[in-house]
């Protein structure tokens, strides 16, 4: 069977508004990397050695990419999935034995002139595999062991490109939670989800032991909300308090310190949360303590963690966090509030900014590309990039609530979730509101990988909003004849 969609309905039920909507992003962000990059006296200005003709070509690629993706039959999807996911998985693989070490990260794959980022592919299969494993017809997002499985499905990806040294690719997966949130997972699970990425910023203020009492304390509280069972829950936070106290008394013989006399406590508590969650048959309970067990080996590791981050990496850090002043970790953010502020309202017009165009932003064309179009075009040109990237998630969620199936739904979801993320880090780091750590801006900064990448996410989303618009058309038209 072909997996192209029937000519005679070829471009039946897309949604041009979101395609134009995607169409003025790229432009615009070709425009921004020419306005960075461009330099008046080039003799050869067409060369593309210029980043500004690169991404033209990948805009290029990228469109072709689409209009052939909105030619395929939206069942395709589904079906290799899987496919998808191992694939994805086997490249980045193989980034620790041939991969190249590009800023600091491992995690690129170089073909000659090409130069290809497993973990953007990952993000194109991990929504489609998660969707796929959701749709599944004895699936349940209530069921701890069918969490567990999509917990698994994220946290592999996460966990290696940690390992490369690329954190903030892997933490873009962590933008799924919405999605889950959004299917119907527990309220109360996100809490302590959300409170180990907490734990992690607190390494670099609080002590292990300060840390791990902060965990046993969200532990109970999550476990009395989730279950209200505040009675049972406070008193099983004494009896935690207590028994570490008095195995730190008696292991004062052997000079124990009061944190491994809490961390034991803390494996002991475990283990009994599991035997309630049995004999009571609190299912939700397990999750719970699959979290705690995790948040425990993050903090008992972080000082190997932060051991592995680059100097430039904990200073920005660091700096974020208001612990330490330094203004070579914080350069290119300060240089970008200084770009967006000195742009004002209407900003000073185009390749006309000082701070971006004379190379005070580094990283202008990447992933400070924002400030520049802050600079150029002032509050209301940053606006309306903004309310473009918005209007494309709303328009991404929309699609998803109109979707026949599971598989539709999550996969349009997990796209608006990556896109929003990707949005919101961008952002963040040129304002200084979140650590750098890399994220592009979707469409607007520069990359092939990432252009091409976020063209296939959404395409795959109007591909099968457009099938589902002629599913609905024909049931319209059956009832009406």
């Amino acid at each position: 069977m072909t997996e192209y969609r029937n000519n005679a309905r070829l471009f039946e039920g897309i949604d041009w508004l979101t395609i134009l909507i995607y169409v003025a992003l790229t432009i615009i962000g070709f425009l921004s990397i020419l306005s960075t990059k461009y330099v008046e006296d080039d003799p050869n200005p067409f060369a593309f050695s210029h980043e500004y003709m690169k991404q033209i070509m990948w805009i290029g690629i990228s469109w072709i990419m689409g209009f052939v993706i909105l030619l395929m039959r939206s069942s395709i999807w589904h079906k290799y999935a899987f496919h998808a996911y191992g694939f994805a998985l086997i490249l980045i693989l193989m980034t620790f034995f041939i991969g190249k070490q590009i800023n600091g990260a491992r995690a690129w794959i170089v073909v000659g002139p090409l130069r290809i980022q497993p973990m953007e592919i990952m993000k194109i299969a991990i929504g489609l595999t998660i969707a796929k494993v959701m749709s599944a017809y004895n699936f349940s997002i209530e069921r701890p062991k069918d969490i567990m499985h999509i917990g698994c499905l994220i946290a592999l990806p996460v966990l290696l490109a940690i390992l490369q040294n690329d954190t903030g690719s892997g933490l873009v997966l962590f933008s799924l939670l919405f999605m889950l949130y959004r299917e119907g997972l527990n309220n109360w699970i996100c809490i302590p989800l959300i409170f180990m990425a907490v734990l992690f910023l607190s390494s670099f203020m609080l002590t292990q032991t300060t840390l791990l009492l902060s965990l046993v304390a969200v532990l109970y509280i999550s476990m009395a909300m989730m279950n209200k069972i505040w009675k049972i829950a406070i008193r099983a936070f004494a009896a935690t308090l207590l028994t570490s106290i008095i195995i730190f008394c008696l292991g004062l013989f052997i000079n124990l310190s009061y944190y491994y006399s809490l961390l034991i406590t803390c494996i002991l508590s475990i283990l009994v949360i599991v035997y309630y969650a049995f004999r009571t048959n609190m299912k939700n309970l397990y999750i719970l303590a699959a979290i705690f067990t995790m948040s425990i080996v993050m903090i008992h590791t972080s000082n190997d963690l932060l051991d592995r981050m680059f100097t430039h990496q904990k200073e920005r850090i660091v700096s974020f966090l208001g612990l330490k002043s330094d203004p070579r970790a914080d350069y290119n953010v300060i240089q970008s509030k200084i770009a967006i502020g000195s742009g004002g309202l209407f900003g000073k017009g185009y390749m006309q900014g000082t701070q971006t165009r004379y190379g005070f932003v580094p990283e202008r064309h990447t992933d400070f590309i924002f400030c520049s179009i802050g600079e150029e075009f002032g509050l209301c040109g940053a606006t309306v990039v903004l309310l473009l990237l918005f209007g494309l998630i709303y328009k991404m969620l929309k699609m998803a609530d109109k979707q026949r199936d599971t598989f539709g739904r999550v996969y349009c979801c997990s796209v608006a979730s990556i896109l929003l993320f990707h949005t919101m880090i961008n952002v963040g780091m040129t304002i200084g509101l979140v650590p750098v750590m890399g994220i592009p801006l979707p469409f607007v900064s520069y990359g092939g990988s990432s252009m091409m990448t976020m063209t296939i996410l959404v395409f795959i989303a109007f591909n099968m909003d457009a099938s589902t618009r002629l599913s609905i058309s024909s049931d319209r038209d059956k009832m009406i004849f």
